[in-house]
């Protein structure tokens, strides 16, 4: 393989790991977002949480690069024919699913906007091939499987939380131990980010509307004051403990 030249663009714990990844890649050319220009192969754009940020980040993008390049966008709070219909060459855009500890399995989950070219399938499975993932097609909705599936038992976890149904260590514990889970809910939203979480569940309760998707208000507010675990160290366990400090 020739090399490639790659851009990671995005502020979360994702885009951190992806850089990571790819930095020990021989034939990767890892350049700065803010040093695209039209030699860049591929882009690689993560952000989840704002869509308008996203929308944004997009268009300036594509304005940077050659209208043939790779445009791979995490697609966790909306489809990937959304955000493909905010650019003038759709038909490179390519969709994907994954959390922050992709490293720990071997498979992201790939989705072709309608407008999508397919030959650009083969091209995202030559990328995520070097960082050693294999990727699964899916469907174009919110929240891929994996993503969409975890994002709603933490949201359960957390309304247990809230309801006092038992502590976070409690409940993280049951999950372990009931179900063989490599880790806990509350603690595996810690580790891949809460804010990812949030996007999916809220992306999944504007696109189809049932209540089942709503995110849990203690999700909500966690975000909102940016305890969003992955490197702040301030998720649910945090909040717990900070409650029990101030109880009188």
């Amino acid at each position: 393989m020739t090399t490639k030249t790659i851009v990671i663009a995005g502020d979360n714990l994702l885009a951190k790991e992806l850089s990571n990844s790819f930095q020990e890649i021989e034939q990767v050319r890892l350049v700065e977002p803010n040093r695209m220009d039209q030699e860049v192969d591929v882009v690689i754009e993560t952000t989840n949480l704002d869509k308008s940020e996203k929308k944004r980040r997009m268009q300036e993008i594509e304005a940077s690069v050659r209208p043939s390049t790779l445009l791979l966008s995490t697609t966790l709070g909306v489809t990937a024919t959304e955000v493909a219909s905010w650019l003038n060459y759709p038909d490179r855009v390519v969709g994907f699913g994954t959390f922050a500890n992709f490293k720990e399995g071997n498979l992201i989950e790939v989705a072709l906007p309608l407008q999508a070219d397919p030959r650009y399938v083969h091209a995202a499975a030559e990328i995520f091939s070097l960082i050693h993932q294999d990727i699964e097609l899916v469907e174009d909705e919110v929240g891929f499987v994996f993503p969409r599936v975890l994002s709603m038992i933490v949201n359960e976890a957390a309304y247990a939380l809230t309801e006092q149904t038992a502590e976070a260590e409690a409940i993280d514990v049951a999950m372990k131990k009931g179900t063989n889970y490599p880790m806990g809910p509350l603690e595996w939203a810690e580790k891949i980010g809460l804010d990812d979480v949030y996007a999916v569940l809220s992306g999944l309760y504007q696109e189809l509307g049932e209540e089942r998707y709503r995110p849990a208000p203690l999700i909500r507010k966690l975000v909102y004051a940016g305890w969003i675990g992955g490197e702040t160290d301030r998720c649910f366990y945090h909040y717990q403990n900070r409650n029990k400090e101030l109880s009188l």
